[in-house]
C-alpha cells in the first residue's frame, strides 16, 4: 500500500530531528528544523507508518525557484518507495506555487540518493570537490518542473 506524505510543520521539530538522527551521521537538531520550519517559503512532507514519521523531505522555496534542504528515509524503511514519493509530492506542491526549477546537494559516497535523484530526473548542474567531512564531492543537481523551461505557472 502506497503511503500518502502529509505536510507537517515547525510544531513537528522533534520528530524530524529524531528520525534525521537515525539517517545522518551530523543529524540536523529539533531546534535547527523549528528554526527553518518558521522561515517564510520552507515546507516539510512526511510519510508515516504506524504512527512515526519514516521519511521526510525539506524544501524551501524562493520566488520561483527551490532546494531540496534535505531528504531522509529511516534505514529500515529504505528502498520502499517513500523517497520517491514524498519528492513527488513536494515537487507538485512547489509547482502549483509557482516553482520552475528545484536545486539540491547530493554526496557522491551516497548512491541511493544519486540513484533516487537520477530516477526523478534531476540533473548535474556543479560538482564541489571535497566538499562534505568525508572528503566526497558535492553534486548540485537541477529539475526543471516545468518542461517549457519558464518559470511561471
Amino acid at each position: 500500500m502506497k503511503v500518502v506524505p502529509e505536510a507537517v510543520w515547525a510544531s513537528s521539530a522533534a520528530e524530524l530531528a529524531d528520525l534525521h538522527a537515525h539517517c545522518f551521521p551530523q543529524p540536523w537538531s529539533e531546534a535547527e528544523f523549528a528554526s527553518l520550519l518558521n522561515l517564510p517559503g520552507c515546507s516539510a512532507w512526511v510519510c508515516r507508518e504506524a504512527g512515526r514519521f519514516v521519511a521526510l523531505a525539506l524544501f524551501r522555496r524562493a520566488v520561483d525557484e527551490a532546494e531540496v534542504l534535505t531528504l531522509a528515509t529511516h534505514p529500515d524503511c529504505r528502498r520502499s518507495g517513500h523517497a520517491d514519493n514524498i519528492l513527488t509530492t513536494g515537487e507538485k506542491a512547489l509547482l502549483d506555487q509557482g516553482v520552475g526549477r528545484v536545486f539540491l546537494e547530493v554526496s557522491t559516497a551516497n548512491p541511493g540518493a544519486l540513484s533516487l535523484y537520477s530516477r526523478a530526473g534531476y540533473g548535474e548542474l556543479a560538482r564541489r570537490p571535497a566538499y562534505y567531512r568525508d572528503g566526497s564531492d558535492a553534486l548540485v543537481l537541477e529539475k526543471w518542473l516545468r518542461k517549457d523551461g519558464q518559470t511561471a505557472p
